[in-house]
């Protein structure tokens, strides 16, 4: 007999990213918070995930790469908070949705990726195969699952051959092979001070030293670096572009502006949701560095929307808006360099060493 379940009263909101869109709602679900249920901001601050890709090459479409987080905020997150997490991938479709199919009859939840273009109720064309979902339900009879999204505020009934593509897709920046996170959750939460200061540790090592674990690899491309680098290498690349074709330069500002504002970054390149957390545990704990840090992210992530803005101008030529961009962007790298030291002296503050 075909098989059916459905979590009732899943608390979904929409999000602006869609990994801390998705771990707020699985932290409210299973009653985790400090204060009541966590905003998004407060979950990917305390990631630890705030990181920079950059990369540019003919091999991709669009010919540039811009990320503002590290590549194991989905897990991080789980671990710093007292959980565990297992990281399930296989290239056979029927066992990557018995894990899927086994979470939900046993009432949990899935955490799961799916390419972007195979969702179709997002109705895109451009393909991005780690895209954060989480599955509350299926029906077998139907060929349904019940997914929630952080770009939709609804239950989205996604037939399961297409969720069985999104999940099977080779797109950039990598293979989703039926990736699957099988999250047990702490029944209680650490102090917010360890917690904090341990992921604003980590922010800051993201910037300083990137690891080698990232969502994009860099080194694929021609140009291309992560961390603080990667900010000196946008601001020195776009000064080059005013020598480019008109075609190549629109592509190429249309595509800042989307990866800066529209890619699910929360806006800011991902820094206004690091600024809106900071200002959540600056709140709670009434820790004044971390005050200070909320001003300096916040500061970074309107620059960032500065440039995405310059670079998207609609009503201004392709050279005007590259100088715009150039400008703004020369501002980047001291902007990025006191956000890291504040999130180091947060960090040195929330565990009182001083």
């Amino acid at each position: 007999m075909p098989r059916r379940t459905l979590i009732q009263n899943y608390p979904h909101r929409m999000g602006g990213h869609c990994g801390s869109g998705a771990m707020r709602d699985l932290l409210h679900w299973n009653g985790l918070g400090w204060d009541g249920p966590p905003d998004e901001g407060l979950v990917f601050a305390l990631g630890g995930a705030l990181g920079l890709s950059y990369l540019r090459s003919t091999d991709l479409f669009p010919p540039l790469y811009l990320v503002g987080r590290g590549a194991e905020f989905e897990v991080d997150l789980p671990l710093r908070l007292g959980g565990q997490v297992q990281v399930l991938t296989t290239d056979d479709p029927e066992e990557g949705w018995s894990w899927v199919r086994d979470e939900l009859d046993a009432g949990r939840p899935s955490l799961v990726w799916g390419d972007i273009a195979e969702l179709p109720y997002l109705r895109v064309q451009l393909q991005m195969s780690r895209h954060d979902i989480v599955v509350i339900g299926y029906d077998e009879e139907r060929e349904l699952a019940f997914v929630v999204d952080n770009d939709r505020a609804d239950v989205q009934e996604v037939p399961l051959e297409a969720l069985a593509r999104a999940r099977s897709s080779t797109a950039f920046p990598q293979p989703t092979r039926h990736c699957t996170y099988r999250i047990t959750w702490p029944r209680s939460l650490p102090a917010l001070e360890e917690v904090a200061a341990g992921a604003f540790r980590q922010s800051a090592a993201n910037m300083r030293e990137p690891s080698p674990h990232s969502i994009a690899d860099p080194t694929t491309a021609a140009l291309g670096t992560e961390g603080l680098e990667a900010v000196d290498l946008f601001a020195a690349d776009v000064a080059t572009w005013a020598e480019l074709p008109d075609d190549e330069l629109g592509i190429l500002l249309f595509s800042v502006g989307a990866f800066i504002e529209k890619a699910g970054t929360g806006g800011g390149l991902f820094r206004r949701l690091v600024a809106d957390g900071c200002a959540e545990v600056a709140r709670l704990t009434g820790d004044a560095a971390t005050t200070d840090l909320a001003t300096k992210a916040a500061r970074c992530a309107q620059t960032w929307t500065d440039a995405a803005r310059a670079a998207a101008k609609r009503d201004a030529e392709p050279r005007s808006r590259i100088e715009q961009l150039v400008l703004i962007a020369g501002r980047l790298p001291e902007l990025e360099l006191h956000l890291v030291e504040s999130l180091e002296a947060a960090a040195r503050s929330l565990a009182g060493d001083h």
